[in-house]
């Protein structure tokens, strides 16, 4: 895929976090054999996430640090690179000051499970599929809703990857191209559960309850005692869309999701309103 389709996939999902029991056990290691990620790997990965000078970045399994210090060098990023191997670390660290980023990156000898995700607005990594398996619910419950997560070949299981692309990569060893898979997600605010607002013109009052599975979302609402199949309901990160119809009329919801509420504006007969929606359970996100 070209870049330029890159950033038409970057710009699509910009513009518009159920927590679940892990999938797998944490391995007793995370050490992970070190394969180095080829060049145009680390720029469609870095493409793909739409990395800008405002994001932190955390690679996990960084390795060399190549992935940090182009994200800093191309993109003017801030980055911390986590990897178990000292050597490597050390590495990371002598090019990245050779790079002239050495202000905007550094590398830690860590356990990438003892990582603090949370100051990340984008992560990378180029791990197994277990492991990835075993971080999953780390990732889910500790990154803010609309946090990019970038995986090299490997994918996250029923988490289903919001875009991915092929990269072809040319292999030295026997003079042809193999391909990579390159995979994004965007972490999915949470939810689930039961929801009350006032729909316009006149403010009637709609009880929903949302279901969740990952990114994917449904549900019903009631409107004065009757119940209806929520719509084209979409969730990316955490803007949501959605749409209810009593069969007289059709609202065209679309908005943020935070903690315990929503907000945006509603579509109904060619005219916009304001709307919000406060939880009305106790599945309010700590």
């Amino acid at each position: 895929m070209k870049p330029s389709n890159l950033n038409v996939i970057a710009a699509v999902f910009f513009s518009m976090l159920i927590v679940l029991p892990a999938g797998a056990d944490v391995p007793a290691t995370e050490e992970v054999p070190y394969v180095q990620t080829p060049d145009a790997v680390v720029e469609t990965m870095l493409d793909i996430a739409g990395v800008r000078a405002n994001d932190f970045l955390i690679d996990l399994g960084s390795g060399d640090g190549r992935i940090v210090i182009t994200a800093a060098r191309r993109h003017g990023a801030r980055g911390l690179g986590i990897d178990y191997d000292p050597r490597l670390v050390q590495e990371a660290r002598g090019k990245a000051q050779a790079a002239g980023v050495s202000g905007h990156v550094a590398f830690a000898e860590q356990n990438l499970f003892e990582t603090d995700l949370r100051p990340a607005s984008v992560i990378t990594m180029y791990l197994l599929p277990d492991v990835n398996l075993a971080l999953r619910p780390k990732i889910l419950s500790q990154l803010k809703p609309g946090t990019r997560v970038v995986s090299h070949d490997w994918d996250m299981g029923e988490w289903k990857a919001d875009a991915q692309v092929e990269v072809p990569v040319p292999d030295k060893k026997i003079g042809l191209k193999k391909s990579s898979t390159i995979y994004l997600w965007l972490v999915p605010a949470r939810v689930e559960g039961r929801w009350r607002m006032r729909l316009p013109p006149r403010g009637v009052p709609v009880d929903f309850e949302l279901r969740q599975k990952f990114q994917e979302i449904a549900g019903t609402a009631t409107i004065r005692g009757n119940k209806f199949e929520i719509d084209s309901a979409v969730l990316r990160g955490n803007i949501i869309s959605f749409r209810i119809d009593d069969g007289k009329r059709s609202w065209h919801l679309y908005g943020t999701a935070s903690a315990g509420r929503m907000v945006g504006q509603v579509g109904l007969g060619g005219r916009a309103y304001r709307w919000r929606a406060l939880r009305a359970d106790s599945k309010r996100p700590e």
